[in-house]
């Protein structure tokens, strides 16, 4: 299960409501910040979550809406929280960019917290353990070099202990061997196996987060395919479609008909234009796959594979959808 905190939901420029690109990610002891627009650092404040352990920033790409508040945050981050390293991911030109920033902040020195750049590529895995698997695929938003987003559980066997108990399996370091995967001994010479003890395959968790895209191609069908949630922009209504082509963006309607097409549980909308109100947005794409959200700054996701559920937002108050 992952938990999904939208910090900022705004395209372009901030709103009195909306602040620009920022999402907090967590899943058991990992925490991601996917992209820090300006205004990050407060947005985090405000909603309560805190700094601790925020190591890890994705970046979908290099536009100012999407990295400009890197620069105080990382500059918070490195003077101010017990972090060994930070590590930020992204593509050539999104990393050019934070390179920058990072001379500003840091002008003619090293910051006190190693600030690593890591340069993505296509199918490039970030995190990878036995439970989860966090990997980047390529995004096309005005040209090339942005990358979408797979947080992906792998599958799991629970172990029943009903059925250990049967087999007089102590409890101990036996237990944990047959749950990873191994044989084991018993001390009447039983051999038990993996399978004696644990139940059927449980499919894993898979969340799929793009920022700006303008093309739907093969890549992004594959990557978002089985997903169980996704997430992705919608910065325009339908009535603009032209509009949106030539930005390189998506509509409402779009972003449905995909969700419908690879049969996603839930798609959530973000990164609105101030030009519309959400209710607009929601009522497109609802028409097409009803269970459609339409994210608001501090709304927060338990994600599973029953999709996507809003179990609250962190100011304990609604934003008014018009």
């Amino acid at each position: 299960m992952f938990e999904l905190t939208f910090l900022g939901t705004s395209s372009s420029a901030p709103s009195v409501y909306r602040g620009l690109s920022s999402h907090l990610i967590t899943h058991e002891q990992y925490r991601f910040l996917l992209d820090c627009g300006e205004g990050t650092q407060r947005q985090i404040l405000r909603s309560g979550l805190g700094f601790k352990r925020l190591d890890t920033v994705l970046l979908t790409h290099g536009h100012l809406d999407h990295i400009l508040g890197l620069g105080g945050l990382l500059s918070t981050l490195a003077r101010w929280e017990n972090l060994d390293k930070i590590n930020v991911y992204g593509g050539k030109r999104a990393l050019a960019r934070v390179n920058n920033l990072l001379k500003v902040v840091f002008p003619g020195h090293k910051p006190p917290t190693g600030i690593h750049l890591n340069r993505l590529k296509a199918g490039a895995v970030i995190v990878e353990n036995g439970r989860f698997q966090l990997s980047a695929f390529p995004v096309l938003h005005r040209g090339s070099d942005s990358y979408g987003y797979i947080f992906n559980e792998k599958e799991r066997r629970p172990f029943l202990a009903e059925k250990a108990d049967a087999l007089s399996v102590p409890f101990g370091p036996e237990r944990g061997r047959l749950a990873a995967g191994d044989s084991i001994e018993l001390e009447n010479g039983r051999i038990v196996t993996p399978d004696d003890v644990l139940g059927n395959h449980i499919p894993g968790v898979k969340y799929v987060h793009i920022g700006d895209i303008g093309v739907i191609n093969e890549t992004i069908l594959t990557a978002c395919k089985g997903a169980d949630v996704l997430v992705m922009e919608s910065t325009f209504i339908n009535n603009e479609a032209d509009m949106a082509k030539k930005f390189g963006h998506m509509t409402a309607v779009r972003s449905a008909a995909l969700a419908k097409e690879i049969g996603v549980k839930t798609l959530i909308l973000t990164h609105l234009s101030r030009r519309y109100g959400a209710r607009q947005i929601q009522k497109e794409a609802r028409a097409i796959f009803p269970r459609t959200y339409v994210a608001n700054d501090f709304d927060q996701f338990q994600i599973s594979k029953d999709g996507a559920v809003l179990t609250k937002n962190l100011l304990h108050k609604r934003i008014r959808i018009n």
